[in-house]
Parts: C-alpha cells; structure tokens; sequence
C-alpha cells in the first residue's frame, strides 16, 4: 500500500520547513547530543529514533489548532507530543545531521485505544496519523516513534523496534493476540507537515477532540497536556 515514489531530489529532504524545523538551535543541539558516537548515517538514524520514540511523551491531549502543536522545536521543548509534531521532530533532527527525511500520514484504526479517547474524537479511525520516513543507504525507510516504550507496557504491546534497513509499522496484534493496529489508508507523504489541510479534516471529523483540549487549556487546572485533564471530558 506504500507508494516509494521514483527519483527525487534529495536536498528539499534537506532542508528546514516551518514545522520540520532542523535548523532550530535546540533541535540541533539535540540531535547531536543523540547521535553522538555514531559514524555512519544508519546509526545515526537509530539513535535519533529512539531518542525521539522514548524521551518525547506521546500524548494525545497535548494538542489543539496552534501551528506550535505540531512543530518539531515546539514538540521538543515540551517533552511531549501526538504523532505528527513526533514524526516531524524524528524528520527535524534526521535532516540536522545530514539525513534526508520527510512525514508520511495514514488513516489507521487503533484496537486497543482506550474509551475515553474514541469517545473524545468520536471515532476510532486516527486520520493522519503520521511517522517518518528516512533515506538511507539509497532508499527511504519507514520509521513510527509515536508510542514511548513505557506506554506500549502500560498496554501490553511491544515497542516498535527500528534498525534502520526495515519498515518499522504498528503491529497488526499485541503480545497478547488482540487485533491491535490496521492501517486503513495511505496519505502520501510530505516534506513539511501540511498544517492547513490536516487542520480542515481535524475540524471536519474531530469537533469534540479541539473542543476538548482548548477547554483544558482555559479550564485553569491542568495544561492540555497533563492526561488528568481527561476525566472532565
């Protein structure tokens, strides 16, 4: 269901975009401390992605219509982050080290969500969820550092795994045989977040989820981060 694409030129994978920000001090600063001791793009890659899946909390409250929820400097800063400002800081930090990279979206169905989630949104399909894609050794690599590895045990799945030479996708059932992740469609993939038009289907399909989380932003409780803001849905 994955379409590679033919030729393309590299150097727009290179470049800083306005949420794939790699020219951000900060995102700079941690991609080297990340990659330090690697000497070859394919290590450096597996760093970054498990710096990326396991310090960046993913967090799906921590969210809203602000272009900062889904930037990568933005999403490092905070610690924490839904799939597309972590895909994009994956992208970001890939790109500040030499390494093209670019997001990719698709619409998939999660099994395991909890009820409070999908009665959030309003639905169980998550449209564009997003993950990384990385060009290395001459072609481009899947990789999805949304779920850190403390959540997946919380869950009973197993952290995705990335060697920097296979796909690294959602397992289609956990540790447990539970039908866990199916991917529903395929996107395309960008080189920068497209904001404008993800924002529109957010809208379209999830009113109650950018209600939700600018009420916890107002509420004077908790941040729209905080997962304790949950119960007052």
């Amino acid at each position: 269901m994955w379409d590679y694409g033919g030729a393309m030129n590299l150097e727009l994978y290179l470049m800083a975009g306005e949420f794939i920000d790699s020219s951000d001090p900060d995102v700079q600063a941690f991609a080297k401390t990340m990659t330090a001791g690697a000497d070859d793009d394919v290590s450096r890659a597996v760093k970054l992605y498990y710096a990326v899946r396991d310090e960046i909390l993913y967090d799906p409250y921590y969210a809203g219509e602000a272009r900062s929820y889904f930037r990568a400097s933005d999403c490092l800063r905070a610690k924490r982050g839904f799939c597309i400002p972590k895909a994009a800081l994956l992208a970001a930090t890939a790109r500040s080290v030499g390494i093209p990279a670019r997001v990719a979206y698709a619409d998939v169905r999660n099994h395991l969500s909890t009820k409070k989630l999908i009665e959030m949104l309003g639905s169980d399909l998550f449209i564009w969820h997003s993950l990384t894609e990385l060009h290395l050794e001459g072609r481009w690599v899947k990789a999805t550092p949304a779920f850190n590895a403390s959540l997946c045990r919380r869950f009973g799945v197993r952290p995705l795994e990335f060697d920097g030479q296979h796909d690294s996708l959602f397992q289609e059932y956990d540790q447990g045989g539970r039908r866990y992740m199916e991917y529903v469609a395929q996107r395309g993939h960008y080189p920068d977040v497209p904001y404008d038009t993800i924002i529109a289907d957010f809208k379209s399909t999830y009113p109650r989820w950018l209600v939700f989380v600018d009420g916890c932003r107002s509420c004077g409780e908790k941040k729209a981060g905080s997962l304790t803001c949950a119960p007052r849905l």
